[in-house]
């Protein structure tokens, strides 16, 4: 204004994706444009008559501006920077004292080239914060996620045990769990009592995911205390969960098995999850534990199926989760059970321990997904074998 000697100027800035910036709005003087300033934060680009980058909107954003102001001498130019239009600048006189000269529209020109400078450092910065906020949010997701798994396996008698999971990019909602029905024993007496071991998945990412999947470990621990049958605990669980799922529109596959190493006996159930496959060393064939039932959150009175099986010498037993079946390929094909099923045949083959059994296999999926490792979804997996 100083270097053109004119009454007032008004700076209308545009956001990224070309939205007017209501926040941004900067008028001298600021009360003879008031009314102006209100109508532009009223009318925002989506409303009639609308205003943002396409031509017709800056046309109609310049008419309502000289029909505010009415004044004799106005001068508007765009700002831009680095090629994208970034707002519009106005300079007026409504006393008409201003000449307008080739110096004058040059002057105008620099100080809407600055602006834009100014204007595209703060989209940037806010690009910036927002990455950040991100960036945060995955790193929260992780910590959260990395505090629900055992950060080791437990011992139990009579079994190896062995689990990772490898995290995707984004933080999911896998979660593994090993619980001691009775965790007031200590020592060798805890170590000779039943186990719950579980797997599941909330469907989704992020933090979200991983605050409800906490949220529903709490319950699964209280739940295991009870000492009731899984089907049992799955029904239970369903309907402790079932409001803070639906309003989250999310659901959860959760298998759920106890082992008692005094018979070696597992009982489990299935809410709809990927069903753990069994090695059974005498005769050397992989079979799936499955039974019925729904996903938690689903429905309020879900009923679950309950079975058992008595794990001999040598059995191996994995439970994974649909990250690991799902991987994809540098073909675009999946993993697939099936590749995973001779998967496990080869290191079952190979006498290897409960940790060989699961380095191999992740060594599998690594060389099938390729050099770039990318994962669409945490890969879990955890490993039982039955000790000779």
């Amino acid at each position: 204004m100083r270097l053109v000697k004119s009454e007032g100027a008004l700076l209308v800035p545009f956001k990224a994706d070309g939205r007017l910036w209501r926040e941004q709005l900067q008028a001298v003087p600021v009360k003879s444009c008031s009314k102006l300033l209100h109508q532009l934060e009223t009318l925002e680009a989506g409303q009639k008559p609308g205003f943002g980058i396409e031509e017709r909107r800056v046309l109609a954003m310049d008419h309502l501006v000289r029909f505010h102001l009415n004044s004799p001498t106005l001068f508007a130019t765009s700002i831009v920077a680095r090629g994208h239009q970034r707002g519009r600048l106005y300079v007026f006189d409504r006393r008409d004292r201003v000449t307008w000269s080739e110096v004058h529209r040059r002057y105008i020109q620099l100080v809407a080239d600055l602006s834009g400078v100014a204007i595209e450092s703060d989209l940037m910065l806010q690009e910036a914060r927002l990455h950040e906020r991100v960036d945060r949010q995955i790193s929260i997701g992780a910590e959260i996620q990395a505090q629900l798994l055992p950060d080791r396996c437990p011992v139990i008698e009579g079994i190896e045990l062995a689990a990772c999971c490898r995290p995707a990019f984004q933080v999911g909602g896998d979660y593994y769990d090993f619980i001691p029905t009775r965790p007031e024993l200590l020592g060798p007496r805890r170590e000779h009592g039943r186990w719950a071991l579980v797997i599941g998945d909330v469907m989704g990412k992020g933090v979200p995911a991983g605050l409800l999947m906490t949220m529903l470990r709490g319950m699964l621990r209280a739940e295991v205390l009870s000492g009731l049958p899984p089907d049992r605990i799955l029904h239970d669980l369903n309907q402790l969960a079932q409001e803070d799922l639906s309003q989250s529109h999310r659901f959860v596959t959760l298998f759920y098995s106890d082992f008692d190493p005094r018979t070696r006996r597992l009982r489990f159930a299935n809410a709809a999850h990927n069903p753990p496959l069994i090695w059974r060393a005498q005769q050397c064939r992989i079979s799936r534990l499955d039974t019925t039932g729904l996903l938690i959150g689903l429905q309020p009175e879900a009923d679950y199926g309950c079975d058992d099986v008595v794990l001999e010498p040598g059995d191996v037993l994995l439970y994974y989760t649909d990250g690991v079946t799902e991987a994809p390929g540098l073909s675009g094909d999946r993993f697939d059970e099936k590749r995973l099923i001779q998967a496990l045949e080869m290191a079952c083959h190979s006498h290897l321990s409960s940790q060989g059994i699961l380095d191999c296999l992740f060594c599998c999926l690594d060389r099938f997904v390729g050099p770039s490792g990318n994962l669409q979804d945490d890969a879990s997996m955890v490993v039982l074998k039955v000790q000779a």
